[in-house]
């Protein structure tokens, strides 16, 4: 009788767990597979949310998440949290997504349990240890410990090569954002958010807003929030909707920069589908976020990423993003572009989505099938 692989899938934030969802909920599926799950509760409420939408019983739940808590206090927390789990399950095989702090730890406590590591989304890579700050080196790391990379694109398996991964060692999947998101938009939703209600989606260009990593506080998020002024007042026609990151530095920006301007909402955080659902509604998204850089040209929408670097070359070489920066001038005039220009617009929101067809989480289920023993 053939062995049941025992698989235990670790995350601990919002955007892990979107990616992670299908996945998990796929490896449930399998009648040859144990599948547990361990989320750190890295960020607890908007994790929570997704758990919800995409009905997922965590195993284990580390529940990590404290006031301020600096990335050393994170960082020990899931590895003495981890080192019991792993012990109880003993695992074959530990799947970690991205670039958290969750996901570093995560493979290092597998790495001191001998436990293999299977790294999702991996091989992105912007080369610059800082930027963005912690997530590139979590990444790296994570790449240097994991036995299976499961790499959306062929440059993010280049690049585990160059670092002298084995090849036979890295998988081709695609991004599970996609699987997620492909679900995620056929459901059925009205908005719930009383602010909504006040925005002209018909007659009027909205333009969605994100923005929180930790490399944009200051200086950069003041030059971004004051472009975001900039353009609103040029365009009659435009309004943001701007759901502003709980982290306290990002909201003061917020508040002191944009509240009270017209036709700029500031909202709390969405939750998955509501953020799935603005996103189809808008005309454009100027954004920090890795993952809106994946999900926006699946439904068609231009995306102007707010930063110095992305660790995601290729949708600027398909054409579905373009890199505005940091800097107040340049993001008015990227944004003023393709509100003006119908031919630039459209060939932005035409272009065809690098990441994937929507079966990444199945690719990656039949690859520990057949690698793990």
């Amino acid at each position: 009788m053939k062995k049941r692989i025992k698989v235990l899938t670790i995350f601990g934030t919002r955007p892990e767990a979107i990616k992670m969802a299908p996945l998990v909920n796929g490896l449930k599926q399998e009648e040859d597979i144990d599948s547990y799950v361990c989320v750190t509760a890295q960020h607890r409420e908007m994790l929570d949310q997704v758990l919800q939408l995409f009905n997922i019983q965590p195993d284990f739940d580390l529940d990590i998440m404290k006031e301020n808590q600096t990335l050393t206090q994170i960082t020990s927390r899931v590895l003495v949290g981890l080192d019991e789990v792993i012990s109880k399950v003993s695992p074959d095989i530990i799947l970690v997504h991205g670039d958290t702090t969750t996901t570093f730890a995560g493979s290092l406590a597998a790495f001191y349990h001998n436990v293999k590591v299977g790294h999702v989304e991996a091989g992105l890579r912007t080369y610059n240890k800082f930027s963005p700050f912690p997530e590139e080196m979590n990444r790296t790391l994570t790449g240097h410990i994991a036995d299976f990379h499961f790499a959306p694109t062929e440059r993010n398996k280049q690049n585990l090569i160059k670092e002298g991964i084995a090849e036979e060692k890295i998988f081709l999947t695609g991004n599970t954002v996609i699987d997620a998101l492909m679900d995620t938009s056929k459901k059925e939703y009205e908005f719930s958010c009383t602010q909504l209600d006040e925005i002209d989606f018909i007659n009027n260009r909205i333009i969605m807003v994100t923005c929180h990593r930790r490399e944009n506080l200051g200086e950069y998020m003041n030059n971004i929030f004051l472009a975001l002024k900039d353009i609103v007042l040029r365009y009659k026609d435009v309004e943001i909707v701007f759901p502003v990151h709980l982290n306290p530095k990002v909201q003061k920006h917020a508040d002191e920069l944009l509240k009270g301007i017209g036709r700029v909402h500031l909202i709390k955080p969405l939750e998955y589908l509501p953020i799935v659902k603005l996103m189809s509604k808008s005309y454009l998204i100027i954004t920090d976020s890795g993952g809106l850089q994946e999900e926006a040209p699946s439904l068609g929408k231009p995306v102007l990423v707010v930063r110095k670097e992305t660790e995601r070359p290729e949708a600027i070489e398909a054409g579905t993003v373009k890199l505005a920066g940091v800097e107040r001038e340049n993001i008015v005039r990227m944004a003023s572009e393709l509100l003006d220009d119908k031919d630039k617009y459209d060939a932005m929101a035409q272009a065809v989505n690098p990441y994937g067809d929507g079966k990444a989480s199945q690719r990656i289920i039949e690859i520990i099938k057949a690698q793990v023993y």
